[in-house]
């Protein structure tokens, strides 16, 4: 339990100073070890912290952890950071293998406890490699009023009765394939809508894009973990990774030994972080070798009643920060179901956070010699 109070912080300004503390133990053995800081956004003092260094002698590989890209889930990323930072890190030959850990990706949306940026952009929706056709999303668009808000939140009873019924008129005409279709991909055109993947580059994409170019430049392995919460079956971690990784399900099965591996397509999630990442190392650094995937800490479980309740608390979420709510425990209740979908406070999770990511952290870095 005392390593749970250590290691989750209670808010974005908190779990920042710790992070920013962890550059003197990496110093004793990265002794180049520098804090870069950048600010994002208009809103003061929200930015993204980094702490690099090369490896002391030779750049054979290089480790790098991202996190909060997804504003709240940031919280348990950095507390697998902290983890690591404390248990690992004596684990790494400084010598051949250069550090790189970002904090907050998504500065304003962590502080906030939102998934989205101030501009209402998902992130991991936003990092299209080629130019975005204007149908992208034909299923979010014929079903936008199952997407978009709608005036204030009045009886939340009545909002939930009203949106299952949406639901219910949208599956029998799309089908759940559609609707799930609709969640995944994204949308271009719907400025306060869900899934929102942005017109205009995110500081925080183009912070992101020059450091994937600069790691792949650098180092002939990049060895990259994108920490996430929500996704797959509750109190699990579940490796989500690009369909440009050559190996088929089986061997990646195989090759990492965890309970849950899921590969994804653009089809299935537009603009995806860890696939640009792939097809710009594809593109322009052949000869450099890239794991990338994103590790997911999963919450609601699985199934369509936990997909459903999923889509339910992202529309009303959505809904209550752009309408209001009449009521404080409409507004309440809101606030918690999203928090426990992205950062639950039951010890239970908490600890399995930090239990799953320990096995992440061995099965992945011991396969991809990062650990001596």
């Amino acid at each position: 339990m005392e390593k749970i109070d250590r290691y989750f912080p209670q808010s974005y300004e908190e779990s920042r100073e710790t992070f920013r503390g962890h550059l003197d133990k990496i110093k004793h053995k990265w002794p180049s070890a520098e804090l870069v800081v950048e600010q994002i956004g208009e809103e003061e003092d929200n930015t993204i912290d980094m702490i690099y260094s090369e490896a002391i002698e030779k750049n054979d590989k290089v480790l790098f952890f991202t996190t909060g890209e997804h504003g709240i889930e940031g919280y348990a990323g950095a507390a697998v950071t902290h983890m690591f930072v404390e248990e690992y890190i004596d684990r790494i030959d400084p010598t051949t293998t250069g550090i790189c850990f970002v904090h907050a990706l998504n500065p304003w949306g962590m502080k906030h406890f939102r998934r989205v940026t101030e501009n209402n952009v998902d992130l991991n929706r936003h990092y299209v490699h080629d130019s975005v056709p204007k149908d992208i999303n034909e299923k979010f668009e014929k079903e936008s009023d199952l997407f978009l808000p709608n005036g204030k939140i009045k009886d939340l009873d009545h909002e939930k009765k009203k949106l299952y019924a949406q639901l219910a008129k949208a599956l029998a005409k799309e089908g759940y394939g559609g609707i799930k279709e609709a969640k995944g991909m994204g949308q271009f055109q719907f400025e306060r809508g869900v899934y929102y993947g942005g017109k205009n580059e995110e500081e925080s994409a183009s912070f992101l894009k020059k450091l994937q170019r600069n790691l792949l430049s650098n180092y002939p392995r990049v060895i990259h973990m994108d920490w996430h919460t929500a996704l797959g079956p509750t109190n699990e971690l579940t490796m989500v990774i690009s369909e440009q990784d050559p190996r088929e399900q089986e061997d990646l099965e195989a090759a990492y030994k965890m309970n849950n591996i899921e590969k994804f397509t653009p089809t299935k999630v537009k603009g995806d972080s860890t696939y640009h990442f792939h097809k710009l190392k594809n593109e322009d650094y052949q000869d450099t070798y890239l794991f990338s995937a994103l590790f997911e800490f999963g919450t609601f479980g699985t199934g369509k009643k936990a997909e459903l309740r999923e889509f339910m608390t992202i529309v009303l979420e959505n809904h209550l920060y752009w309408e209001g709510a009449e009521k404080s425990e409409d507004r309440k209740w809101i606030e918690e179901e999203f928090r426990a979908m992205f950062y639950p406070r039951e010890k239970e999770w908490l600890a399995s956070v930090l239990n799953e990511a320990s096995g992440g952290i061995e099965s992945v870095l011991t396969k991809e010699e990062i650990f001596k």
